[in-house]
């Protein structure tokens, strides 16, 4: 009589041992499947942001435990914060040398980091406007800019002017903005007579007309960088928006929004 009572004792502890275990590896699986919710930062470029967010809502829809919070912003200032110890996972610039500064002070790694796309720089002026070409702006009042040391675009429609020769003639007359969006704006509001900005910028805009393109070889290229965060919390979402962010229909989407894919 004892040996079974011992026996059945054993038993049931076997079985609730077994159930615990079941019952815990059941949980985990759920966990896994469901996963837990994640949030990347993505410090970019502010002429890219119509091109993100439209590829952020393809991203999540098949990635919905990984958020995705975008500082859009002129390339430079962006740099600056990630230097001075912002959180963010991943940079898309649209200066290599703003992305080559934090490769070299090693806050990206150069194996984790690509040129992915380029663009255009376009004069763009309100409608009706009698600035025609670059060549015009010697007569206009007032022509906006980035400012060149933080705005890329700046930093290119300056190069450009200086090749043109024409820089020294309308420099008093240039209002610098803090980014690409920022000159547009401007022109959308008659607030300037022109403004150099990104074609991708440009196309947007259904309140100005562009009426010039820079020649290539007026200006650096430009180029945009994108690269994961050395120091990111979420190293796996991270490369997993890098990488879709390289596939084919996100490149056919930076290419509906006029930039140029160099991958």
């Amino acid at each position: 009589m004892k040996k079974k009572s011992l026996l059945f004792f054993s038993s049931m502890v076997l079985f609730l041992l077994l159930a615990g275990c079941q019952s815990k590896n059941t949980g985990e699986e759920q966990r896994d499947a469901a996963g837990e919710s994640v949030e990347l930062t993505i410090s970019a470029a502010a002429s890219l942001q119509d091109a993100l967010t439209e590829i952020e809502a393809r991203f999540e829809k098949e990635h919905p435990n990984v958020l995705i919070n975008f500082n859009f912003g002129a390339s430079g200032s962006l740099q600056q914060q990630i230097s001075q110890g912002a959180p963010a996972d991943l940079f898309f610039s649209a200066a290599e040398d703003k992305f080559d500064k934090l490769v070299n002070d090693g806050l990206i790694e150069e194996k984790n980091g690509i040129d992915l796309v380029g663009n255009e720089l376009v004069l763009v002026v309100p409608k009706g406007s009698k600035v025609k070409s670059f060549h015009d702006l010697t007569e206009a009042d007032k022509l906006s800019i980035g400012t060149p040391e933080s705005v890329p675009a700046g930093k290119y429609a300056k190069e450009l002017l200086e090749k043109m020769d024409i820089w020294n003639n309308i420099e008093e007359k240039v209002v610098y903005a803090k980014d690409v969006r920022q000159v547009l704006t401007y022109v959308e509001t008659n607030n300037v007579d022109a403004g150099i900005v990104y074609k991708t910028d440009a196309l947007i805009s259904e309140k100005v007309n562009i009426v010039d393109t820079a020649e290539e070889n007026t200006h650096d290229p430009i180029i945009y960088p994108l690269g994961v965060i050395k120091d990111t919390s979420h190293p796996e979402e991270a490369k997993l928006f890098y990488d879709y962010l390289q596939n084919e229909k996100s490149m056919d989407i930076f290419k509906e929004y006029g930039f140029k894919g160099l991958k």
